[in-house]
């Protein structure tokens, strides 16, 4: 395989209600069928006319940046000073949802097209009818990357090919069945392109040549494809917001038992967690053997029989009030130690002092 990168020089400042199609085919006009076309979304939204006005400088400039920012964001992410990583109304996660102000006049913003994947799939139908050529259309654009320094151009939209290289099923030289690997490929193209086009070269369409030979003959599922279902999300919050989700879900536990038992070094790795900030003298006992378990169920009446593990806190002698109250603290946190090992409990009163069921 060979590929070429292709700058378009001459596209020119785009505008509001610009014919993208007519501003590239004249730009371009040696394009072939099975070209991949990488558009940077900045002009696609230029020309469909998603931009806002706003003070060139000053507090009121920040003001409404922040009040688009709210309107373009379903979800915050993390934030950090003036930061603010959010999901869109597209799916995406990504810096201040996309919103720029490179290479636009200082008094506009730039939000993302509003579907980036109907944009590219209009640019590719216009270029076929008007020019007879049938390429595939990416809509790239910049985002940052968790783990690591330096930005890179990804797809917000594509036409004309399936964003993603599905390897699984595949036999490696090694005879090894791959049953994982999907490569986002029209990220790498978008990545690709951005080699030639530059953030200050006012190049913002490449093409790159020798990737397809023939492009789908409908226009494919998109780029929304590549956008990770909430539910599949191992990192869907900061670090710090995830730090502030874990406190609120602690200050209201829900206070039942479990229903399958618990793995007795996880009940164990609890109690240690939290053994240098409990009170001197408190004490948590894991009962876990069956028949001392049920003997002790049933001495105290409106304990659950259902439970599969106890865990006994008895609290420093002798038991005044002020220590009563720190022994209920030092019980609420062994119950978030255990919850944080997905380990319910629910607090049960004994005779001289309290148990967890678990």
């Amino acid at each position: 395989m060979r590929l070429e990168i292709l700058p378009v020089p001459g596209i020119g400042h785009v505008t509001e209600g610009d014919d993208l199609a007519v501003l590239i085919g004249t730009a371009a006009p040696w394009l072939r069928d099975g070209d991949v076309l990488v558009v940077t979304s900045k002009i696609v939204s230029k020309a469909e006319g998603r931009l806002v006005d706003v003070p060139a400088d000053g507090p009121d400039r920040q003001a409404a940046r922040d009040e688009i920012l709210a309107s373009e964001t379903v979800r915050l992410v993390a934030a950090r000073g003036t930061t603010r990583i959010v999901q869109t109304r597209h799916g995406f996660v990504m810096a201040s949802a996309g919103i720029d102000a490179s290479n636009v006049d200082k008094t506009r913003l730039v939000l993302l097209p509003e579907d980036p994947d109907a944009s590219a799939r209009a640019l590719r139908a216009a270029l076929r009818e008007r020019y007879g050529v049938d390429v595939v259309v990416i809509i790239s654009d910049t985002m940052g990357r968790p783990w690591r320094n330096g930005l890179t151009d990804v797809a917000l939209g594509v036409a004309g090919m399936d964003a993603i290289r599905d390897h699984r099923g595949e036999v490696d030289p090694y005879g090894n069945e791959l049953v994982l690997t999907q490569m986002a490929v029209v990220d790498e193209l978008a990545a690709a392109g951005e080699l030639i086009k530059g953030k200050c070269d006012q190049m913002p369409v490449a093409v790159i040549r020798g990737y397809l030979t023939t492009p789908l003959p409908g226009d494919g599922e998109g780029a929304k494809v590549l956008v990770r279902d909430a539910s599949m999300d191992l990192f869907s919050l900061g670090t710090a917001e995830a730090k502030a989700a874990g406190f609120a879900a602690a200050a209201s536990l829900p206070d039942q038992p479990g229903s399958t038992p618990p793995d007795p070094e996880a009940v164990r790795q609890a109690i240690a967690s939290v053994a240098d900030v409990v009170a001197p003298g408190t004490v948590f006992t894991p009962v876990t053997d069956d028949t001392e378990r049920a003997a002790l169920v049933a001495t105290v009446p409106g304990w659950p029989a259902e439970a599969t593990t106890l865990v006994l806190c008895s609290p420093p002698s002798p038991v005044e009030a002020v220590q009563l109250v720190r022994f209920g603290a030092d019980v609420q946190r062994l119950r978030t130690a255990l919850a944080a090992r997905n380990i319910p409990s629910q607090l049960l009163p004994t005779p001289t002092a309290a148990a967890l069921a678990l």
